[in-house]
């Protein structure tokens, strides 16, 4: 059993204490400790199970399931906000995820990977066709911002132009989604053969002598799929009601807390992977986690939470500030520099940890306090 399995299980014992904490009281502090615990646990046993079940019923059920539900964590946790109206942390979700992705994962995937090596190469198919439609996705949730902020005040836009500005935004990214997968799936499969042959090899049985990858048993992988995903949404739950006050004790920002602390929580078990694959040398695969993530938050994720959020009573649009445009724009582009080359070493990770704590940081000392 690997390691990061046997740590979630270990850590299950948290959301019965998170339970407890919550029924009885003991504290909105000792809650959000706990419920964090319990999402960490749950998030990577989702993700292994999506993992497991794709070995099992093959490379192109397996593809879509990966797409479904790669970052399926990210969204319960955003739509558990949105229905405690947090809107100003979700929105700070989106620009976060986007920079822990592109930043935060990758630099730790180039700088664990590269320790004890001259670099490591990788084929630059895989950022090439990744990287390109991860960067129009991302731009394409800026443009309502930058359309907000020419010609002065908005732009002439009001919050119902912006909203429905979004929403056309929201059905474009998610008929371009459609096509992705038949791109994918279909058309282009064999551009993605090198990720997938990856993922077949790190699903293999340490101890089967590196033969032909096992196949899981399909029902107690479903079984844990749907476990997972009602405690993640339980946990969820405990977590955005006291993340208002526990943040605002500590003296965060809502803006500090969407950026930061929810991508974090949503994609540890996606940066547990890629720096798993890139420690085994393993880095078209590592790549393609961090890119192919951003890449499913700009064309699922952020398209399902704006046209969910009217329903729940909390409309949202992607009207980002200057700094969050900048920070977003800035992931995009240095993620980009590094990885279209196919080669990468520990101190181009150290560039991307540092170009994440500096934008962070950012996030960190700006004044606006939390609502």
């Amino acid at each position: 059993m690997p390691a990061r399995l046997r740590i979630a299980i270990g850590l299950l014992a948290m959301l019965p204490v998170a339970a407890a904490a919550d029924r009885f009281h003991w504290g909105d502090g000792v809650v959000f400790v706990t419920s964090i615990l319990s999402i960490i646990p749950l998030a990577i046993l989702l993700s292994t199970a999506t993992e497991e079940l794709s070995l099992t019923l093959g490379p192109s059920i397996g593809a879509l399931l990966n797409a479904l539900f790669g970052n399926a964590t990210e969204l319960i946790i955003a739509l558990a906000a949105l229905r405690a109206g947090l809107v100003d942390i979700v929105k700070a979700s989106i620009t976060g995820t986007v920079m822990a992705n592109l930043l935060l994962a990758l630099g730790l995937s180039m700088l664990v990977g590269g320790i004890g090596r001259s670099e490591q190469r990788f084929q630059p198919v895989v950022a090439r066709v990744n990287g390109s439609a991860m960067t129009l996705a991302v731009l394409a949730i800026l443009i309502p911002s930058l359309r907000g902020m020419v010609g002065g005040e908005a732009g002439g836009l009001d919050a119902g132009a912006a909203e429905s500005f979004s929403l056309f935004v929201a059905w474009v990214l998610l008929a371009v989604y459609a096509l992705t997968l038949l791109f994918s799936l279909k058309t282009h499969r064999t551009l993605y053969a090198v990720a997938e042959a990856d993922l077949v090899v790190a699903g293999e049985d340490p101890g089967d002598g590196g033969e032909a990858a096992h196949r899981p048993p399909l029902l107690p992988w479903v079984a844990v799929l749907l476990a997972a995903t009602v405690g993640l949404a339980y946990a969820s739950e405990l977590f955005v009601g006291v993340v208002e006050t526990v943040t605002e004790s500590l003296g965060l920002s809502a803006l500090f807390t969407g950026v930061v602390l929810l991508p974090l929580l949503g994609g540890a078990a996606e940066y547990l992977t890629a720096v798993s694959m890139a420690r085994k040398d393993k880095m078209d695969l590592a790549v393609s986690v961090a890119l192919g993530s951003t890449l499913l938050v700009g064309l699922l994720v952020v398209p399902v939470l704006l046209l969910v959020a009217p329903l729940l009573g909390h409309p949202l649009d992607l009207s980002f500030n200057v700094y969050e445009v900048v920070a977003v724009a800035t992931a995009v582009l240095v993620s980009n520099l590094v990885s279209l080359d196919g080669r990468s070493d520990w101190l181009e990770g150290v560039l991307l940890l540092a170009a994440y704590a500096i934008l962070a940081a950012g996030f960190f000392f700006q004044s606006s306090p939390l609502p």
